[in-house]
């Protein structure tokens, strides 16, 4: 039993959570979908795009999750990025590429759907880790 304020009797409180519960994990991490080690195998690969169409990689690798056919406001699973450079990323550092975050169709229509980059990049992460 505690005192709380407008509690005279000690009478524990009613209709309320406890304050010992541990926090909510976030839907993605419950579902499996954070795997920061994969992210950071992803970084290191090259462009997908640059590497597919003979581009020069200008600037870093990022991961990019991959939203094409997606319908909801939900990252895609971390094992389901592909290696972008900001050019066709963001596009912020890099102005002269198409960029998937400024010009979705146009980039869909250039170079397909990101989601068919999904196997060519989860082959380059296994072979990168040595498991083929």
């Amino acid at each position: 039993m505690s005192i709380h304020p407008g509690n005279l009797t000690g009478a524990p409180r009613r209709g309320l959570k406890g304050t010992t519960r541990a926090p909510k994990q976030s839907r993605r991490k419950k579902q499996g979908k954070l795997d920061p080690d994969y992210l950071a195998d992803v970084r290191r690969l090259p462009c997908v795009i640059c590497d597919a169409f003979g581009f020069q990689q200008k600037t870093r690798t990022e991961a990019h999750h991959t939203f094409c056919g997606r319908f909801g406001q939900d990252k895609t699973p971390d094992r389901q990025a592909i290696p972008l450079c900001n050019g066709h990323h963001e596009g912020d550092m890099e102005t002269g590429k198409i960029a998937i975050h400024l010009d979705k169709a146009l980039w869909v229509d250039t170079y397909g759907p990101d989601t068919d980059f999904i196997a060519i990049t989860q082959d380059a992460v296994a072979r990168l880790r040595g498991e083929t």
